[in-house]
């Protein structure tokens, strides 16, 4: 219960964190923390929990030391208003951290200075008819039923009294005429929308704000009253008191929070819950590293929302009115349709996408929530090592760890049709059948019999010789399978035998291809025989955080072999989990040339199996043409940065499809003058302004338009910015939204 099962990860010290931005809410960032005082008791570290094979665990580290408490009159830590701002349910990809919905349609929204110029016009008009009034021009009719009305006795002034009521009775009366004539031209001069619009707000900034008042213990998210509802009222008051003095930050929230939804699904007892939460406090079921925050965050992150901030929607006529302004966001509900962002280099998918997108799944991942593989090319800004467990760097001279070329698994016929999608997955067409299932059949009839011989699957090198038909590693494998009694497995070399004779085997492509990975730079990876640290895609039910580093500087079709193959791998072991409780996350950042159909076939796989995966295109040019429409329509969640081409425009207009909006036709009529004045007026006006007296004709219609056709992409679309449509799996989508991604 102390980790919550999570111990599967690898080690990496802990770092201070980084602030939060200045405009936005703030989501409580823990400070580096200070050297424990002498007089707290020790925190003993939690226990340490077995390996996860394939994947050596080094030691856990002793919890970071807490904050002191904070003295008298200090201010509330972060923690504390980030439990209690609101997050209202909104539509899918809205920013809900202190979110304020808004109406679905837009209201007739009179344009500013439309607005000013009508109120200034009718208060004049209003001063000017009192003005006649008041000095007679208009008559003294108004003054009538005053005269009628009061008595003579006050008119005379015969008495103090009478005049002093005469002089009220009179003010009284002008006051209402002039509060009638307020009232009659404030209407026409719209003076409460004036003042709604600008005069509130401005009150509004400069009122000194009122201090925040503290909710009652059974709704403050603070006091955690939902433990306290289920008989855990020890480890409520003890959260609540590290919350208090700031020992506590948003990680170990959600963390703890994901601890508790274990107690109540039954996973885990509530006994060994409290005992935990009594003894570690806000450090309680640790991730296996021993972090609890990330070293810098370059994002908003909510994770009680388990949202990463992109940037806002832009208030732009194009975007449904809800969504303009607000934030936009993403989540693993979202991301669990998979992600397709296409754009040039330099547009920010990387910056301002992918990075933000991995920062969030690092810092669920040590909330226990997630397990995230980040791939891209050597050099690429995905974050800094220690945000990590593991980074693997393909091609780099003493390698910390290694990759698996057969994904953890000891099946022959299923390392074989992984490893045939990333060889030759990309060349399906040229091969007999169309696809790759007779090289999968070609690998299984060789890692089959290796593996019954000698307990493992083949290396690189002898992969290659095998696959390269080679006389004394064939003869040296069938005089393994004779001594060790295995007639079935001669029998599928011998079939390997009789097909590499025939022509177009797809065994020469194979080991074409594999020699790609057979090169002096990776002599020191893919080693089967277990002298390496290998990461294993089958240990996608912990929480872990992986990095690969794929070798696209000179080596860049094994880097598309590798990308391939660490996606086939992913699809396939992300279903193929028993728990799903953790949401699986691939980030590949530059997909090109990794997009077959079985690729797409196993994308649309992991919408039901609690995993999804982000992809980058520079564009959508490097995927076979038959697939591109198949590969936007197997994807819920589609972005288009600046700068797309026309051609790719398309491709997202077509998806995207089209709605019904009211458009308006002005039309200017040319007024025919009856009579010599008119005449001359109009030859007057036309001298005066230059143009003809005219009438306009308007006309309103309902059209079908395409929410962004392929010009508006690719020439309207401005830089920092992209248009993003999300779909979650449970089917809510939003429109297409032009966001700016711009901090």
């Amino acid at each position: 219960m102390d980790t919550e099962g999570t111990h599967d990860a690898q080690h990496t010290a802990p770092q201070p964190s980084g602030g939060a931005h200045p405009s936005e809410p703030t989501v409580p960032r823990p400070a580096a923390p200070p050297a424990q005082p002498a007089t707290a008791p020790h925190t003993p570290p939690p226990p340490t929990a077995p390996p996860v094979p394939a994947m050596p665990v080094p030691a856990m580290p002793d919890i970071p030391p807490t904050a002191p408490s904070a003295g008298p009159g200090a201010s509330e830590p972060p923690v504390l208003s980030w439990l209690r701002t609101a997050r209202p349910a909104a539509a899918p990809g809205v920013w809900t951290y202190g979110h304020r919905p808004r109406a679905a349609e837009e209201p007739d929204r009179i344009p500013g200075r439309q607005l000013v110029s009508g109120a200034v016009i009718s208060l004049l008009c209003g001063w000017l008819l009192w003005s006649l009034l008041w000095n007679g021009y208009l008559g003294s009719y108004w003054a009538w039923p005053f005269e009628v009305l009061i008595p003579d006795a006050w008119v005379l002034g015969a008495t103090s009294g009478d005049k002093t009521a005469y002089g009220i009775a009179s003010n009284a009366y002008y006051g209402l005429w002039i509060l009638g004539i307020a009232i009659v031209f404030g209407r026409i001069g719209r003076w409460p929308e004036l003042i709604r619009r600008y005069v509130v707000p401005l009150v509004r900034r400069l009122r000194t704000p009122a201090p925040a008042r503290t909710p009652a213990p059974a709704v403050d998210p603070a006091q955690w009253p939902e433990l306290r509802a289920h008989g855990a009222s020890d480890a409520a008051d003890k959260l609540a008191a590290e919350a208090r003095t700031g020992r506590m930050n948003d990680v170990d929230v959600a963390r703890i929070e994901r601890a508790w939804r274990s107690v109540r699904s039954g996973k885990n007892s509530l006994a060994s819950f409290t005992d935990t939460v009594l003894r570690h406090g806000a450090a309680a079921c640790a991730h296996p590293s021993g972090r609890r925050d990330l070293s810098r965050r370059t994002a908003h992150h909510d994770l009680l929302a388990h949202q990463v901030r992109l940037g806002t929607s832009v208030d732009h006529p194009r975007n449904p009115y809800q969504h303009r302004g607000v934030g936009c966001a993403l989540e693993p509900r979202l991301l669990g349709t998979s992600l397709l962002a296409v754009g040039p280099a330099g547009s920010g998918k990387t910056t301002r996408v992918v990075k933000p997108v991995v920062e969030s799944m690092c810092l669920q991942a040590l909330a226990g929530q997630c397990a995230v593989i980040a791939v891209g090319p050597a050099g690429s800004d995905l974050g800094p090592d220690d945000a990590f467990d593991v980074v693997v760097r393909v091609g780099h001279r003493d390698p910390d760890c290694d990759l698996d070329l057969y994904g953890g698994t000891t099946d022959p016929d299923e390392a074989a049709g992984i490893l045939a999608e990333a060889l030759v997955g990309d060349l399906a067409e040229q091969l007999p059948g169309g696809d790759s299932r007779r090289a999968a059949t070609a690998l299984a009839q060789l890692l089959g019999p290796f593996r019954a011989a000698h307990d493992r699957f083949p290396t690189v090198p002898e992969l290659r010789e095998l696959l390269d038909g080679g006389p004394r590693a064939i003869a040296a494998l069938r005089t393994a399978l004779e001594e060790a009694g295995a007639h079935t497995l001669l029998r599928e070399l011998d079939a390997r035998a009789r097909q590499s004779e025939r022509p177009g085997d797809a065994a020469v492509l194979l080991a074409d291809r594999i020699a790609l990975l057979d090169r002096p730079a990776f002599a020191a990876f893919f080693d089967p025989t277990g002298r390496t640290r290998q990461v294993s895609l089958r240990a996608l039910d912990h929480p872990l955080r992986v990095r690969i580093e794929l070798p696209e500087r000179g080596h860049a079709e094994a880097s598309r072999i590798l990308a391939r193959l660490v996606l086939a791998q992913f699809t396939e072991c992300a279903v193929a989990r028993a728990d799903r409780s953790l949401f699986a996350c691939l980030v590949l950042d530059e997909a090109a040339h990794t997009i077959t159909a079985e690729a797409l076939r196993g994308l649309q796989r992991l919408r039901s199996a609690n995993a999804g995966a982000v992809l980058t295109l520079r564009s959508l040019d490097d995927v076979p043409d038959g697939l591109r429409g198949t590969l936007l329509g197997a994807v819920g969640c589609r972005m288009a940065f600046a700068g797309v081409t026309t051609w790719d425009g398309a491709r997202f207009a077509e998806v995207w499809g089209k709605e019904w909006v009211e458009t308006r036709d002005v039309t200017d009529r040319q007024i025919i003058a009856e009579g010599a004045a008119m005449k001359a007026f109009h030859i007057f006006r036309h001298l005066v302004t230059g143009k003809a007296a005219t009438a306009k004709a308007v006309t309103v219609r309902t059209v079908e338009r395409e929410r962004w056709s392929a010009s508006d992409l690719a020439n309207s679309v401005p830089a920092g910015h992209a248009v993003l449509s999300v779909t979650s799996v449970a089917g809510e989508h939003a429109p297409p939204v032009l966001v700016d991604l711009r901090p």
